[in-house]
């Protein structure tokens, strides 16, 4: 999974793809979405993880694939700013998996945030590797202690854009045009920040939104975690939300 060096932007967006495929197969692997038939087994370094796989036998497995593939053409056009995996029913979902991705536009920077640029000559390819692992560990403390999902719960993928730089009428392979109304949330939601892994040319960030009620059993001090104020319950996803 982990090149020995990241000095091209190509090896940092294999990374990336490689990561996004592994963090989506233990989320629902350890949520139960699929069925162990749907997986194979893959190591990084000393951890051992699922990874989803086309299963014939499995339409669902089989439909996040082409998402997924989906995901990576926009990911190769640097159009896709936001992926949300969300699981739940027609009306309501019950917990989204928020994948935020940033790209540099003139070479490599470490502050995605700032207006002042600078070269990134401190993200070594060690520093990308740690924090890939502790974002991967992290999803998996956190997915094996949330209380379990209801049954029959649908799955479903949201891309967002870069709308100055995506062309009007560009969908990537498996996806069509949505709206970008807010989706209404099952109970209390809670937001977490699991973690997030830099490189020299990209940035991933990974949330969780869950029901309160599935936290009960999750040690707080593994990831930071806030509660929302709105009372209804609805998640407006913009760029400001987006970029917090």
């Amino acid at each position: 999974v982990f090149p020995n060096k990241i000095s091209t932007e190509q090896q940092s967006l294999m990374l990336v793809k490689r990561l996004l495929a592994v963090a989506v197969s233990c989320i629902t692997y350890l949520r139960g979405i699929f069925p162990e038939s749907a997986y194979g087994t893959r190591y990084m370094d000393d951890v051992c993880v699922k990874i989803l796989r086309e299963d014939k036998n499995c339409p669902g497995s089989a439909q996040l694939v082409k998402w997924m593939l989906g995901c990576y053409d926009a990911l190769q056009k640097k159009y896709v700013t936001d992926s949300l995996l969300i699981t739940g029913f027609l009306q309501t979902i019950t917990e989204c998996y928020h994948f935020k991705f940033k790209y540099t536009h003139n070479g490599p920077l470490l502050d995605f945030g700032s207006k002042n640029k600078r070269n990134d000559s401190t993200i070594t390819c060690a520093d990308t590797k740690k924090a890939s692992i502790l974002l991967i560990r992290k999803i998996y403390v956190l997915m094996q202690n949330l209380s379990p999902l209801p049954n029959d719960v649908c799955l479903t993928m949201k891309l967002f854009y870069y709308d100055e730089v995506t062309p009007s009428d560009y969908q990537p392979p498996g996806f069509k045009e949505g709206d970008c109304e807010g989706v209404i949330f099952e109970g209390e939601p809670m937001y977490l920040n699991v973690g997030e892994v830099p490189t020299p040319f990209h940035m991933l960030k990974v949330k969780v939104t869950t029901e309160k009620q599935r936290m009960e059993n999750v040690d707080r001090s593994i990831l930071k975690h806030g509660e929302s104020n709105v009372p209804l319950q609805v998640l407006n996803m913009d760029r400001e939300d987006a970029e917090e």
